[in-house]
This record gives structure tokens, C-alpha cells and sequence, in this order.
């Protein structure tokens, strides 16, 4: 048996002594790994690691350290170019911190770990199992379904390698939905037999991908035959004798009350300086690298770089095997250890004579003051953005801790919670760089294992406490190793929000728990971060795994790639226009939906193109000063960085307006995209999906260039109703922000005036080149984005930027009447009277129409009919003047008699052919040539 050093008791020599359990391989293993038992029907034995700080308290420099300079051999390994297409791949849940660790020493990956806990309303991406663990069901749960998409590489992390099974498990998995080249498989320690090592090779062959290792440190362990069933007899003949032999062949331990407390309450052997060496954490760390370690602002010095080099580097640690007077003169070292009392040391868990009572220490709550909006791990994905930020708050947070700590505290653990195990690891990190005292870091653990307090035993004691976190598997006990009796002057417990539940602050919780071992206990909780819903994945060739990514210029419409995004599929390639005779016919005798086929584009004439143009330059100022207040009253009460979703295509140069003008007004960069919404259909689910998937509902704003009757603003608002009972996913609100509101059908509005937008004088050419949205059932899938087509040929004619630029050409002019009109708005009642509704309810009846889809209020609708459906006839508002002259030249062109009528509450308005059959276009049925 290789043991590190000859005065020390290795933390696995109990358990070998007894079993015949052996590590062989690398000098260092020893170092890394001590063993203890457990009762798993699998495998007995479990290796405990002194370095990743999950059952063993160690310095959290150490930790962090062994980690970071991992991750810094992948980088070495992959080269820049690779690393910065990778993806970071931890284990839950012993390995969350540690992948993270790895994640900053590649510095440019983002980091994603799996998780046992479902997220209400975020879709899996992914699964697999782990076969020797007690609790096996792993989930993804990125809140970016793009992140495992791609060929970069994905480095997978765990604590050790001992059968390559769930490295197996996953790769098979994630190949099947986002193969990729290559893959990194990074480890504490290697402990495969030669037959597991050849069963990796033997299957990346098979799946056509490279994969690397790269660990700490390497061996495999040596089991003796039967050592199942004897280490089995072992945990029975040293487990609390009133634990049930059904509860523990089940894997569960007996209630709090149930567990003995003397074995918990005894001092740790490296409680007292003069038994320090013989601690199971007190192992000598491998080897970092001093030029790694050096580069990074966090990587500290492991325990057996020598002293004249560890004061090279601000901040190094005391190792925790380094006694009291060495400690004292360690360079970093930050206090010694106080020694707690010494006495027996019981090498069973077997219950002995109650002590004394001892009196509860006191119990405080910090406010850490955790970045808002900053992911509290890598659950749902920790981007180098996020990673930025968290180095940035840090320091404060950490002071937090450290001014709440008491005065003479010299011994300090950071307790972090299952899968919370980064937070609480750079806080620690922190921390131990500000206080005086000695920290230490761990976190609890769901792991049932036997504590037997002996030196050459890793698992000395075991406080259980009740899960807090309402976990999906149920109630059951969880667990601190190593924490009770350890002689710490304080513990700060870091648990996220969702475990801040009234099980956590019980008398039998884990702070109460905590409290009967230590004087001071500090609670610091972290905001669970919990993303909007993603969109569900299925297996392939079901539904995709993921949404695409918007449609932007110039491959998709001529507006600019900053200006929209477009949430559809281009259509281009497809043949969809039909005469607009047919499509009326289709539409209204029931065969067909509007949107399941296209006009063809009408093509203005010289005349009319000279009255867009004319028409741009007498409106362009009071088009602006309606962008400028519909935008301010956006920002006031909507939300101060709303995302914009114009409702394509009408909608589509408003929302570009809206974006000019914040940005012009305030400096603001706000997205925009554009999405579809058919009538009597609804608005593109899958859109919404995608939308809740990158941006907070609740700063959603949906863009229309106007109202008419207000069918729109209900066709949202009963989507929006249906969209969130069937998706769970809530937030949005329905209203929609337009230009002009003539209908009197929302609150958000520019203008109640019905004047002539000169967007609705045209087609595609003033929005983009793209064409109005299609949903059909052959084209478009349950799962796709609406259709849209963009019409390249067009180009020649395009004035979508014409438009754009002569409305915010006005912005500078006219910012002073735009602070009078949007302080107007805000102080008056804007509550919808739906005028415009009434109004058509009544034409309808008036003209024997009887259908008021057929009724199309306003210069915008009116313009639209006479474009794309066969027009009956115009009504126009008596004394109309200029905005009415496109009106009357596409009624002239057509055939259609304009009629003027006194107190019509429009402008104008259009009226379909109601009783249409093919050939009828004007009044009297003739079909007349545009």
C-alpha cells in the first residue's frame, strides 16, 4: 500500500484493512482519495475524494485550484480556436463545482451541468443515466436551446472515472441528438480497469468521434472476491443499530432523531493541531503548475508547491494538512486552527452514552446581495458573461460574510448545498482571502454513507438533516460529512431560494442542526434562477430539438440585420400567389383561409408611386411625432428596455421606427423582432415559444401600425389566453402599442387620428420586400414558424428604407412636440371605448353586408382592400382631403365608387364584395383590368 508520507494514517487504511480494498497507480492517489462504505446494492465501496469539497472540508483555494488548472489543460489540449466552440459538461451533483472550476480555466466556454431537479415549465434537452449511483436520473435543462447545439467540442466533468459508464451513458445520448467531433472527458482521478479503457476507445470508434482524457491523477482499484457482500455485512455490523434492515436496503438511513449523537459530536482528528496530519482531508493536493496558476486572478497554490514558491502568489492558502505552527508563517495562511477539545474517538457509529446538552448556537441570516438576473450555477447554462459578472460581486458579497462573522472566529466552513456547489465554492474562495480566520469549504450531499470516526476512515461523522428542497424523488434525509465536532467557530450555509423553505428552518433543519455543533451559524441565500419555459424537444425525426434562430437582412427582407429579426421560415422558393378573384372566391365560400395563399404583388404605377412619395412628405413629421409618443409611452409604463415584437408585416416598420427613436432619444439598443398572427388562427405559437426562450415575457411589447376595428388587439388577447394554459408559460401581455389608434381599441397609441401612414400605401416594397405571412397545413408544420416569402426580384422598387429614413430624418424637429404629446398621454384616460367597433357593427347592418370581417375601417384597412381583396365600395368621410388621393386613384383603377357620408368616424372605409363570385370586382359585378 502506497501511503503519502510515514506519518500519516492514510483516510482509506480502515476501510482496506478490513475489506482488502486497494489503490493502485499513480504516488498521488492516496493523496486525492480516501475510502469509506456504503449500503448500495451495487457497489459498497465509495471513493471520497480530499479535493473536491464535498465530503471532506478543504481550503477552498485547493478546490478551486484543482479545477481551474484542469481546465486550463483542456485549453492546452483543444488550442484556443476549439475552446472557444466548446462546451462545459459537469455532473450532478458532485461534480457542479468542479465542471465549473474547468469551465474558468477554458475561460472561453460556457458552462451547462446536469441536474436532478425538474425546473417547473423548462423542457428537458436531454438525459441519461448513471448506473452505480444511488439516485441515477440526470436532466439538462439549458435555458439557451442552442448551447449543446454545434461541432465544437464538449468536454464532460465528473469527480473520478471509475467505469466510463455514465461518460457512456451521456455521450450516447447527446451524439444521438447533437453529434459533434469531438469530446473531452476530464476527471480528478481515472480509476477504470483496463477493460473499461478499452470499451471507450472500442465506442468512440464506433460513433466516429475523438475522445480525449485528462485528469489529475490515474490508478484502479483492486476488489477482492465477495467484497460486495462483505463490505455489505460491514455497513450492517457498523450502522446505527436502530436503523430498519428495510429502510437500509432501500438506501434510506433513519430520521434525524434516530441518528446517535456522540459519533457526530466527536472532535475530527484534525481538530487538535497535534492529530492534524492524520485528517482524511489533510492529503497533499497534486501538483499545479506555478506559471497556471499564477495567470489567473483565482487559481491558488496547491499544498505541495514548496514555500519560497508559494509566496510568489498573492493569496495562497494553507493547505489543510499544514499544522498550527506551520500554519502560522504559511504564506496567506489566515490564522491557525483553534483546538477543540480531544477525548475518545469510537471507531462505529454504534450510539453511546448521551453528553451533556449542549446549548444551540446563534442562527443569522446575510444578505449576500446576489446580482440580479445572475444564474446562481450552471443548471440552466453560465455563460462568460455571466462569469464576468459574478467576478465582479464577489468582493462586495464577501465582505458581506466577513463583517457578519463573529469578531474571534478562527476556524470558518462554507457549507454549500447538493448541486449548489460553485456559488458557495467562490464565496469561500473570497472569503478566504478577507478574513483572518481559517476557512473551509464542503457542502451537504443526498449520498447515504456510513460515518465511522476513526483517522483511517474518510467519513468521520455525519450530521442528518430533512431535505429542504421539496425534491421530486420525496422526503428523505440529506447530509454534512465531516462538520460535526470539526472544532468551526462558524458555519455559513449557502442554499438557494428554492430550498429556503419552512423544512429548512425547522427545529430539526439543517441551520438547527448545524447550531448544535458550532457557536455561530450564518444562512446565505442565493436566487434560484429559473429561465422562461424552453421549447420542448423530442427525439429526432419528431419535432426539431430547437427553434431556428430569427431571419435577418440581407438574406431575408432589406431592412438591415440590427433592424428586425424575423421569427418565420422563408417560403421564398414556393409558388403561392393566386389571382385575387380566386383567392376572394375561396376565401368566402369556406374553401380556403386568406393566409394559406398570397396576392400577387400589385405593382404601382408612376402616378401612384408619385403620390407615396408625395404623401411621405406631407405626413413624415406627424408620423414621427407619433413614433416618438407611442415609444415614450412604451418606456414609461410598459417596461423601461421593452423587446419589441412588431406583428408582421404591417407592424414591422412602426417597430423598426420605435427602435430608431429609443436609440436616437435615449441611447437605448432594443431587440426587435417580427412574428405572425392570422385571424381567426392566432399568433405563431412556436414564435412565442422562442421569444419566452431568450427574453422576459413580461418586457414583450407587441407593434401594429394601427387599429380598425380592433380585430387584431381580440385576436391577440384570446392567443395570448390559450397560448398560457396550454404552455404554462405567462407574462406577456396582449395589448398592443400602435402608431394610430383610430378604432379606440387600446391604450397605447401614438395618435387616435385616422390619417394616411404612407407603410400602408404599399406592399412588400415599404416592408421590407417580404410578403404578408402564410399558415398552411402542407408548408407549416405544428412546430414550425409561420411562412413568409421575400421577394429579391422586387428590389428595383423597394423604398422600405425611403420610408424609415424620412420619418426619422423628422425625430430632431419634432422631440419637443413629442415630450408635450406623450406627458398629454400619460395623464389622460386612454381606456379603450372600441368606437371603431360600434361603428363597423352598424356599416355592416346599414350596407346589408351582415359580416363585419368584411368591413375594413380606416385609410390603412381601406388602402389594403383595394390592394389585395376585390373591393365593393369606399366610404369615405365627407371633406376628406389630401389623405384620401392613393384611395381614390386605386378606386378609380379598379372600379369602385367612392361614396362620401357625414359623421363617419373614419377617414375612410373599405368595403368587400359581399356576395363575391369569380369576375365581380366593381359595384356591378364587371371585372375591370388594373
Amino acid at each position: 500500500m502506497n501511503i503519502a508520507g510515514t506519518n500519516r494514517v492514510w483516510s482509506g487504511s480502515w476501510v482496506t484493512e478490513r475489506l482488502g480494498i486497494e489503490l493502485v497507480g499513480d504516488d498521488r492517489l492516496t493523496e486525492l482519495l480516501g475510502l469509506a462504505l456504503r449500503r448500495n446494492p451495487k457497489r459498497a465501496h465509495l471513493l471520497v475524494s480530499n479535493v473536491l469539497g464535498k465530503h471532506v472540508p478543504q481550503a477552498p483555494s485547493v478546490v478551486y485550484g484543482y479545477g481551474f488548472t484542469l481546465g486550463r489543460r483542456v485549453r492546452e489540449l483543444l488550442g484556443d480556436d476549439d475552446a472557444g466552440a466548446a462546451v462545459v459538461l459537469g455532473y450532478a451533483e458532485t461534480a457542479t463545482g468542479l465542471g465549473h472550476s474547468v469551465a474558468d480555466g477554458l475561460a472561453v466556454a460556457p458552462y451547462l451541468h446536469s441536474t436532478r431537479r425538474p425546473v417547473p415549465g423548462v423542457a428537458a434537452a436531454g438525459g441519461f443515466e448513471e448506473s452505480h449511483s444511488h439516485a441515477t436520473s440526470h436532466l439538462l435543462l439549458p435555458e439557451d436551446p442552442a448551447l449543446l447545439v454545434g461541432d465544437g467540442p464538449l468536454v464532460l466533468v465528473d469527480d473520478e472515472f471509475s467505469t466510463g459508464n455514465t461518460v457512456l451513458n451521456t455521450i450516447r445520448d447527446l451524439h444521438e441528438r447533437y453529434p459533434r467531433r469531438r469530446y473531452v472527458v476530464v476527471a480528478l482521478v481515472d480509476m477504470r480497469s483496463p477493460e473499461d479503457a478499452g470499451r471507450l476507445d472500442v465506442f468512440a470508434r464506433e460513433i466516429g468521434a475523438r475522445v480525449d482524457l485528462v485528469t489529475a491523477a490515474s490508478g484502479t482499484v483492486r476488489l477482492p472476491e465477495g467484497v460486495l457482500e462483505k463490505g455489505q455485512r460491514l455497513v450492517t455490523e457498523h450502522e446505527p443499530r436502530n436503523v430498519s434492515a428495510a429502510t437500509a436496503e432501500t438506501g434510506e438511513h433513519a430520521s434525524t432523531d434516530q441518528t446517535p449523537t456522540l459519533p457526530e459530536a466527536q472532535t475530527p482528528a484534525d481538530a487538535s493541531t497535534d492529530r492534524a496530519a492524520t485528517h482524511p482531508g489533510a492529503q497533499t493536493p497534486a501538483d499545479v503548475p506555478t506559471d497556471e496558476a499564477a495567470t489567473h486572478p483565482g487559481a491558488q497554490t496547491p499544498a505541495d508547491i514548496s514555500t519560497d514558491q508559494a509566496a510568489t502568489l498573492p493569496g495562497a492558502q494553507s493547505p489543510a494538512d499544514i499544522s498550527t505552527d506551520q500554519a502560522a508563517t504559511h504564506p496567506g495562511a489566515r490564522g491557525t486552527a483553534r483546538p477543540a477539545p480531544t477525548g475518545p474517538h469510537p471507531t462505529t457509529t454504534t450510539p453511546a452514552t448521551p453528553t451533556a446538552p449542549v446549548t444551540p448556537g446563534r442562527i443569522d441570516r446575510v444578505d449576500l446581495r446576489w446580482p440580479q438576473g445572475l444564474p446562481d450555477g450552471g443548471r440552466h447554462g453560465f455563460t462568460p458573461a455571466h462569469r464576468a459578472r459574478l467576478e465582479h460581486a464577489l468582493p462586495a458579497m464577501a465582505a458581506r460574510l466577513a463583517e457578519a462573522l463573529p469578531a474571534d472566529a478562527r476556524r470558518v466552513l462554507v457549507l454549500g448545498f447538493e448541486e449548489l456547489m460553485y456559488a458557495p465554492l467562490r464565496l469561500a474562495r473570497e472569503l478566504e482571502q478577507v478574513v483572518e480566520a481559517e476557512v473551509r469549504y464542503s457542502t451537504t450531499t443526498r449520498s447515504p454513507v456510513l460515518a465511522v470516526d476513526d483517522p483511517g476512515y474518510a467519513i468521520r461523522t455525519r450530521l442528518a438533516f430533512p431535505a429542504h428542497d421539496d425534491p421530486a424523488d420525496g422526503p428523505g434525509e440529506r447530509y454534512a460529512y465531516n462538520v460535526a465536532g470539526a472544532g468551526f467557530d462558524a458555519v455559513v450555509a449557502v442554499v438557494d431560494s428554492t430550498a429556503d423553505t419552512p423544512a429548512l428552518r425547522a427545529p430539526d433543519g439543517l441551520p438547527a442542526r448545524l447550531a448544535e455543533h458550532t457557536p455561530h451559524v450564518l444562512l446565505a441565500v442565493v436566487p434560484s434562477y429559473v429561465p422562461a419555459p424552453l421549447y420542448v424537444a423530442a427525439p429526432p425525426g419528431e419535432r426539431p430539438a430547437m427553434l431556428p434562430e430569427p431571419l435577418r437582412g440581407p438574406a431575408f427582407s432589406s431592412y438591415a440585420p440590427d433592424e428586425v429579426g424575423w421569427l418565420l421560415q422563408d417560403l421564398s422558393g414556393i409558388t403561392l400567389e393566386a389571382p385575387t378573384e380566386e383567392r376572394e372566391e375561396a376565401v368566402q365560400s369556406g374553401g380556403a383561409h386568406y393566409a394559406e395563399s398570397l396576392p400577387v404583388e400589385y405593382q404601382p404605377s408612376e402616378h401612384y408611386q408619385q403620390l407615396f412619395h408625395a404623401a411621405l412628405h406631407s405626413s413624415a413629421s406627424r408620423i414621427a411625432r407619433a413614433v416618438g409618443a407611442v415609444t415614450e409611452v412604451v418606456l414609461a409604463e410598459r417596461s423601461p428596455r421593452p423587446v419589441l415584437v412588431s406583428l408582421a408585416r404591417a407592424g414591422t416598420p412602426v417597430g423598426v421606427l420605435m427602435r430608431r427613436w429609443a436609440r436616437f432619444r435615449h441611447g437605448l439598443e432594443l431587440p426587435h423582432y417580427a412574428v405572425s398572427i392570422v385571424r381567426g388562427r392566432g399568433i405563431d405559437a412556436n414564435a412565442l415559444r422562442w421569444l419566452a426562450a431568450h427574453h422576459d415575457p413580461a418586457d414583450v411589447v407587441f407593434v401594429d401600425g394601427w387599429t380598425g376595428k380592433g380585430a387584431i388587439t381580440r385576436e391577440l388577447a384570446d392567443a395570448i389566453e390559450e397560448f398560457e394554459a396550454a404552455e404554462g408559460i405567462t407574462g406577456f401581455d396582449p395589448e398592443i402599442a400602435v402608431l394610430a389608434d383610430p378604432g379606440a381599441c387600446v391604450r397605447t397609441y401614438g395618435t387616435r387620428e385616422d390619417f394616411l401612414i404612407p407603410s400602408a400605401c404599399l406592399n412588400s416594397t415599404v416592408s421590407g420586400l417580404i410578403s404578408r405571412t402564410v399558415l398552411r397545413a402542407d408548408l407549416v408544420g405544428p412546430h414550425d414558424f409561420h411562412g413568409a416569402k421575400f421577394y429579391r426580384e422586387l428590389a428595383g422598387a423597394d423604398v422600405s428604407s425611403d420610408f424609415l429614413d424620412a420619418v426619422a430624418a423628422r425625430f430632431p424637429e419634432v422631440a419637443d412636440a413629442v415630450d408635450a404629446q406623450a406627458k398629454e398621454l400619460l395623464g389622460a384616460d386612454r381606456a379603450p371605448t372600441w368606437e371603431g367597433w360600434a361603428a363597423v357593427e352598424r356599416i355592416s347592418e346599414e350596407y346589408g353586408i351582415h359580416d363585419v370581417n368584411l368591413v375594413k375601417p380606416g385609410v390603412g384597412e381601406t388602402t389594403r382592400v383595394l390592394l389585395r381583396r376585390v373591393p365593393w365600395k369606399i366610404l369615405a368621410r365627407a371633406g376628406a382631403g389630401a389623405d384620401l388621393d392613393h384611395v381614390r386613384l386605386l378606386a378609380e383603377q379598379r372600379g369602385v365608387p367612392v361614396e362620401e357620408v357625414d359623421e363617419l368616424p373614419y377617414t375612410c372605409v373599405g368595403l368587400i364584395h359581399p356576395r363575391f363570385t369569380r369576375g365581380a370586382t366593381g359595384a356591378d359585378g364587371r371585372a375591370v383590368a388594373v
